[in-house]
């Protein structure tokens, strides 16, 4: 491959490159192998680390001059300075992917790195480094259909938006994740939402962050809900919960995870927060691990955002008390 094409081109060709690797594994027991651990501690199944190769070589012959952050990888940089980062998940749904179910995306975003500071993998890079608010593309292509989902800051999305109109909570289809999470946990904190909406709405968990959310743009979904690391900050004893489940490590959403997503439902017209309601913006694009960990929700439309927020302030104060 000849290096060529601006970093939005070669981010838009990686996702579809990565797309037409993976598709042929889908349901395929051999990639359930453990391959060992990730950077942010999940385990690697040897679906993923087919993925990771080929999205290394991929960059290595067609862009060797970009910086990129993996799920798995970590920070890979050029040598010298690199204006422009890479921020890819392979396969985002992993586990769907191995069970040949729709739910499984390849998630590529793109940030410029601030100004003068070299692509380097140290973490006290990776603390200064872009923020949420510096991603300038998003692209998620699901691996089964290969439909793809692109959004460019402040030019919309591709394709245009279908965003839902409901602002009520009881009719609310919305989705959640329980990988490496602690289920009773989780329960008491979402519980009311569950049994306000299962019934006139509907609950589910669809393994994959980024289906999620993109579900949100196509109108399939009212919301998608994940409120791990303000759980864990919030709730004392919950960090060892968490790591009692995730076998040693903290398993909740990281910058990968989001960063794609977010960027696409924002330029959509959707309410993208962390848990507490807060804006993305200030969070960091790279790393992985507890101390990076980004709650989320992600909501058609403002009314609804803010009922969900306050649902999960109720939740929390629910397992406070509980664990007392």
């Amino acid at each position: 491959m000849a290096q060529s094409g601006t970093p939005r081109e070669i981010a838009l060709e990686l996702a579809a490159a990565l797309r037409e690797e993976v598709a042929p594994q889908l349901g395929g027991h051999a990639g359930r192998t453990h391959a060992g651990a990730g950077e942010g501690g999940d385990i690697t199944f040897a679906i993923d680390e087919r993925a990771e190769a080929f999205m290394e070589r991929f960059l290595a012959e067609r862009a060797p001059h970009l910086a990129f952050y993996s799920e798995d990888r970590g920070l890979v940089s050029p040598g010298g300075r690199a204006e422009w980062v890479l921020i890819v998940d392979p396969i985002d749904g992993t586990r769907p992917a191995m069970a040949g179910l729709e739910a499984a995306c390849v998630s590529v975003a793109l940030a410029r790195l601030p100004a003068g500071e070299p692509a380097s993998s140290g973490s006290e890079h990776v603390r200064q480094g872009p923020r949420m608010d510096d991603v300038d593309t998003g692209c998620v292509v699901e691996i089964k259909s290969g439909r793809t989902f692109m959004a460019k800051r402040g030019s919309g999305t591709d394709p245009a938006p279908s965003l839902s109109a409901n602002r009520d909570v009881s009719r609310m289809f919305w989705a959640y994740g329980l990988r490496g999470r602690p289920v009773r946990v989780i329960a008491e904190v979402l519980g009311e939402l569950i049994d306000a909406s299962s019934v006139g709405g509907a609950t589910f968990d669809l393994g994959s962050a980024t289906y999620d959310m993109t579900r949100i743009l196509t109108g399939q979904l009212d919301a998608y809900i994940e409120p791990g690391p303000r759980i864990v900050a919030d709730v004392p004893g919950m960090r060892e919960e968490f790591e009692r489940v995730g076998g040693g490590v903290v398993l909740n959403n990281s910058p990968y995870d989001l960063a794609a997503g977010a960027l696409i439902l924002e330029e959509a017209g959707a309410v993208v927060s962390d848990a507490y309601g807060e804006p993305l913006a200030e969070r960091p694009v790279l790393g992985s691990g507890h101390e990076f960990q980004i709650s989320c929700v992600a909501a058609a439309n403002h009314e609804l955002h803010s009922a969900i927020v306050g649902e999960l302030a109720a939740g929390i104060a629910r397992l406070r008390q509980k664990v007392g």
